[in-house]
This record gives structure tokens, C-alpha cells and sequence, in this order.
């Protein structure tokens, strides 16, 4: 087990490697720059221009300027925001543990209420609950998150006034157990969209996985032996499905930070996803890359976790 953990481990270094060289050397073949000329001030001169390059070291060869990037990454350092003048490593670590509490929250919340919901709706194939949750997954397919989103504030926050409209805090501070409240009530609206659109397909994916358990032979051999309901789903059903929802769930870790960029700019969340935002649109090339290295991270993690579990679920069938 160690030397696979170690395997892994060098798989995850090189690849990172490989996507931090790629993604460095892409942002800054783009056209127009943080410091182009029209868009930093129209009255800047070529002297104060250059100047400004020599300061953020933009006027050295790219391969120059990513191997001193890559030098300060290895040591955890990011660099300078050309826009706020902070550490790229503060900015992230402040804004991260909100990104990672929204989307975790509601990857549970979603996955709980998919695996139950998607389980029910196979053992009781074309009823009334199952046609009901293949309607709401097809609702969910087709419905925008960017624009169930503006739905919900339009008439929860602003006619009716039961929701904020953004930001995860009042106007008015408050202290101890009514600032969480304050917090969880501000965050029902974001935790409620990220779950909506992740429901359908993985309801579904699960009652499909579900009715082809069903159909095979033991599940046949367990009935006949007068196994039903909540035994059969805890005993036959369940661990049957762990193998491919490990492999999901792996995969799902890389939308935590890139599927919070619109959901976070709509609901003014200062997260990573409107920090990513904010710095492509600002030509912020160390934050970009800062959050592409952690998104990317995140992946490969995902999946060395995934190929892990399954090993240990079955090592002689998976072999990382």
C-alpha cells in the first residue's frame, strides 16, 4: 500500500508540473496584458510602463519568469496580485474556506438526497415517485444554474423578502449564535441552486445503476430467500453501488472552485470562484495561476482518492 501511495503521489507532482507549465505559458501568450497601455491607465507613459514591467518582472523571457514562478510555488508562494497588491497565497486562503464550505455542504446534501431519492425511484419503477423524480432530474437537466439563481432572488429576495439578496452577512453585524444563523441564512439561496442542478444527474445515474443491480441474479437468489426492503438495499444493493459512486464522487472535487465562479459572481460571494473572476478580467496572471494550480490539485486528488478507495475495496479487480 505505501508504494502505491508513493506512486500516486508522483503521479500527482508530475502532473501538476505538466499543467502549471501549459497554463503558465498559455495565459501569457494572450493578447493584451495586465499592464497594456489602454487598459491600466490611457495617460501612462513608455518609461512608467517599462518601469512598472521591471517591477512585476514581466520584462524578462517567459521561461525565465516561469521557472522563478515555479521556484516560489514549490514554497507555497504564488507571488503579488497585480491588482490588490496582496499575497496571491492570503487572498486564496482567505476566500478558499468559503468556496470549500458552500460546495461541500451541498455536494452532501446532494448526494444524500440523489442516493436515496434515485434507489427509491428504481425499486419502484415506473410509479407514481418515480415518474415525479425523473420529472424534477429533467427540470434540473434543462433549468440554467445562472438563471434559477436570478429566479430565486427575483421573487424570494425581492418581492417577497425572505431571502438577502447576496453577500453572506447583514448590514447590521451580529455576534456568536445569531452570526452563524445570520451566515446559514444567507447561504440557503446558493446551497439550494448548486444542489438543484447537481440533483438530476446523479439521481439519475443512481437509479440507473440501481435497476441494472436488480436485474441480476443474486439480487433474483435474495428475494427468492424473502429479502426485502431495507435489508436488500443495506446488504445487496449498497455495496454494489460504492465502487461507481466513489469514481463520481472523485470526479466532482474539480467543480468545488470552477462551478462557483457564476453562482458566487450572482450572489456578490467573495469565494475563489469571484476571486477567479475578478482576475481574469484584470489580467491578474499570478492569481489565475494560483487558482488553476489548487483546482488542479483538487482533481488529481479527487481521482488518486477514488483509485485508493477502490483498491482497498477490491484490490485483486482495481490496480492503481
Amino acid at each position: 500500500m505505501r508504494r502505491v501511495i508513493l506512486r500516486k503521489v508522483a503521479y500527482i507532482l508530475v502532473m501538476l508540473f505538466l499543467i502549471s507549465l501549459i497554463s503558465f505559458f498559455a495565459i501569457h501568450l494572450a493578447p493584451n496584458s495586465f499592464l497594456s497601455a489602454g487598459e491600466l491607465n490611457p495617460n501612462i507613459t513608455p518609461e512608467n510602463l517599462q518601469h512598472l514591467k521591471e517591477i512585476y518582472g514581466l520584462d524578462r523571457p517567459l521561461w525565465e519568469q516561469y521557472l522563478s514562478w515555479l521556484w516560489a510555488m514549490v514554497h507555497f508562494d504564488f507571488g503579488i496580485s497585480f491588482a490588490t497588491g496582496r499575497s496571491v497565497t492570503d487572498e486564496i486562503l482567505q476566500r478558499l474556506p468559503i468556496t470549500l464550505g458552500i460546495n461541500i455542504t451541498s455536494m452532501v446534501i446532494t448526494f444524500l438526497l440523489a442516493l436515496y431519492l434515485g434507489i427509491e425511484a428504481a425499486l419502484k419503477e415506473e410509479s407514481w415517485l418515480d415518474r415525479f423524480i425523473r420529472k424534477w432530474a429533467l427540470l434540473s437537466f434543462s433549468m440554467p444554474s445562472f438563471y434559477l439563481a436570478l429566479l430565486l432572488i427575483l421573487f424570494l429576495s425581492v418581492q417577497l423578502q425572505l431571502f438577502p439578496i447576496s453577500g453572506l452577512h447583514s448590514l447590521e453585524p451580529k455576534e456568536g449564535i445569531e452570526a452563524f444563523l445570520d451566515l446559514l441564512w444567507h447561504l440557503v439561496l446558493p446551497i439550494f441552486v448548486v444542489v438543484f442542478g447537481g440533483f438530476g444527474t446523479f439521481s439519475q445515474y443512481i437509479r440507473s445503476l440501481t435497476l441494472e443491480i436488480l436485474k441480476s441474479n443474486y439480487i433474483l437468489f435474495a428475494r427468492a430467500r424473502g429479502i426485502e426492503g431495507r435489508d436488500l438495499v443495506r446488504y445487496y444493493i449498497l455495496p454494489n453501488l460504492k465502487p461507481p459512486l466513489i469514481t463520481v464522487l472523485g470526479l466532482s472535487l474539480p467543480g468545488i472552485i470552477g462551478g462557483s465562479v457564476i453562482l458566487e459572481s450572482i450572489f456578490s460571494i467573495n469565494g475563489m470562484g469571484l476571486l477567479f473572476y475578478q482576475a481574469a478580467l484584470a489580467r491578474d496572471y499570478p492569481v489565475i495561476m494560483g487558482i488553476l494550480i489548487i483546482t488542479a490539485f483538487l482533481t488529481l486528488l479527487g481521482n488518486v482518492i477514488a483509485d485508493l478507495l477502490l483498491y482497498k475495496l477490491n484490490p485483486y479487480a482495481a490496480s492503481p
